[in-house]
């Protein structure tokens, strides 16, 4: 009967019809469950019992998992609140090293010893190096940062000499504080402003109201590829002048997003404030030389590749010539006292600074602008049904591909350099960078940028409050556990003993609904209302 029904109906109708497996994926994005689980299989060391648990995947892009995507974005949202307005100093003191700390450095003394008086005798020095290198793990185990040689080998660095056509900056004499300037009012309040300032790239040639250049021909495409790929760098000199001319540490939380003409840009929220003249001449004086090869001359391409070699490298497929490796090339443009920067990236004049209160709707408004686009991948300014904005895209990869992107780019055997680092199977146009992949269109660094001291807290320790607040409002103990109690192995795809996706997303929607009913009732006994109605699945207390 049934079977002769669903015959009769006809397949227009048939596919209108939701498909009962998306509608789940819906609800479990409705209750914020991840629609993407990592299945981990823990076993309890002390009961012996074994059991499958789903954790989040914590995806940051919502076209992955928007529940997850959502999540870390609220948790950025708090980590802005809570350290732009600061009113007192966060304290990041270290540890005092304990005894066992301790014991691993003077081990590591007495190994480099060893190892000093092998090499003196001319003696093979392979075990001992390795027994160090694993001595250096454990004291990074131990809870120690770093290395105990630090820095071994020198920096590179040209000279820090001004560029003439650079505006000088005023240095004020650093003090140790992380707080901005308080003022008082004729009434007698004090407020302690800080600033939400817009950073924008230079034009490349007018556009339309899409972002789409008006004449593609004259827009400045290769100057717009190697502005995004040396973005960051630009960012983190505006930090360093910001500092210098404020006079304190500076402390920020900035985030990048696309323009429609799919340019990079920066808001940053900073705390602490300084004249909107001053912020101005910042930006204009700030700017990024790229001391690296030329890149003028094409020297291979198409079949005319370099060939590698063994124990050698890259040779000239001609004249079996060993190409130039990265710091021999470097060492050339050191030397040339004439040479120039393969480019010079600097800010555009438009530049939007605002004074913040703490408190203010104008504080909320900022912090939700900050994290708008931080579920969305940079590639996803893009309007798919907009050609002409398609077509932009496009062109703007093309003057990528065979952009060099870092000193391992592969590209640098288009223009006759060995890549850092060079490897068999490197071709030209081919690299997998961050910045070549479509969906970043040539920003490669990081899209959420907080500065140490901001709220003196990691991403990590912010989930921790998020926890710890559910718990307790669940009436959950949040007792820490024996890190060594439970062993975790991940449960590969196609696991006999792991259950379809769509059963562990329905006992994820239960669980949810529970915990969210759950709260409803404790809400209601603190306002002293009746409790709303609860959901059918789970039984009336």
């Amino acid at each position: 009967m049934t079977n002769t029904t669903a015959r009769a109906t006809p397949r227009a109708v048939r596919m209108a019809q939701p498909l009962a497996r998306e509608v789940v994926e819906e609800i479990a994005k409705q209750y914020g469950v991840c629609i993407r689980p990592i299945a981990l299989r823990r076993l309890d060391t002390y009961t012996g019992k074994v059991e499958t648990i789903d954790v989040p995947c914590g995806a940051t892009l919502e076209s992955k998992c928007p529940p997850c995507a959502k999540r870390n974005r609220q948790l950025r949202m708090a980590q802005c609140r809570e350290g732009w307005h600061l009113d007192h100093e966060p304290v990041n003191t270290p540890d005092e090293a304990d005894t066992y700390q301790r014991y691993l450095v003077e081990l590591r003394a007495d190994a480099q010893a060893w190892r000093d008086e092998a090499e003196k005798a001319g003696e093979d020095t392979t075990d001992l190096d390795a027994a160090i290198g694993d001595l250096d793990d454990e004291i990074n185990r131990a809870g120690m940062r770093g290395t105990v040689l630090g820095r071994t080998t020198g920096k590179r660095s040209r000279s820090t000499r001004r560029r003439q056509d650079a505006p000088d900056l005023p240095k004020r004499t650093m003090s140790a504080t992380t707080l901005g300037r308080t003022f008082t009012s004729p009434d007698g309040k004090t407020f302690r402003p800080s600033m939400f300032i817009t950073l924008t790239l230079p034009s490349y040639g007018r556009v339309r109201r899409n972002g789409a250049p008006v004449d593609p021909s004259t827009y400045d495409y290769a100057r717009a590829a190697r502005d995004a790929l040396h973005f960051s760098k630009l960012v983190d000199r505006f930090v360093q002048n910001l500092r210098r001319v404020a006079g304190f540490d500076v402390q920020y939380f900035a985030s990048v997003e696309p323009q429609k003409r799919l340019a990079p840009h920066l808001h940053m929220a900073v705390r602490g404030h300084l004249p909107r003249a001053e912020i101005k001449q910042i930006a204009a004086a700030t700017y990024h030389q790229v001391w690296w090869p030329s890149v003028d001359q094409v020297r291979f391409e198409g079949e005319h590749l370099p060939v590698w070699a063994d124990d050698v490298g890259y040779l000239d497929p001609e004249t079996g010539e060993v190409l130039p490796t990265w710091d021999e090339a470097l060492d050339e443009l050191d030397q040339d006292d004439d040479a120039e920067p393969l480019h010079l990236v600097r800010f555009g004049p438009q530049l939007d600074i605002q004074g913040v209160l703490a408190g203010t709707t104008d504080a909320d408004t900022c912090i939700r602008y900050l994290s708008k686009y931080l579920i969305k991948s940079i590639g996803d300014a893009i309007d798919p049904e907009d050609e002409a904005q398609r077509l932009h895209a496009k062109r703007l990869g093309a003057a990528l591909r065979y952009e060099p992107c870092s000193p391992t780019c592969p590209n640098w055997l288009r223009y006759g350099v060995q890549p850092k680092g060079a490897k068999s199977g490197m071709i030209p146009g081919r690299c997998r960078g961050k910045a070549h992949k479509p969906e970043h269109l040539g920003y490669a660094g990081r899209r959420v940028l907080v500065s140490r001291k901001w709220s003196n807290k990691t991403l990590t320790e912010h989930k921790h409050d998020r926890r710890t607040w559910v718990l307790e409002a669940l009436g959950l103990p949040d007792k820490p556990t024996d890190p060594h109690r439970y062993v975790w192995r991940q449960v590969r795809p196609g696991d006999p003993g792991l259950d379809p996706i769509g059963v562990r997303l329905l006992r994820s929607v239960h669980e949810r609904q529970r915990w969210r009913n759950h709260l409803r009732e404790l809400e209601a006994r603190v306002s002293g209302e009746p409790a709303q109605d609860l959901s059918a699945t789970r039984p009336a207390a």
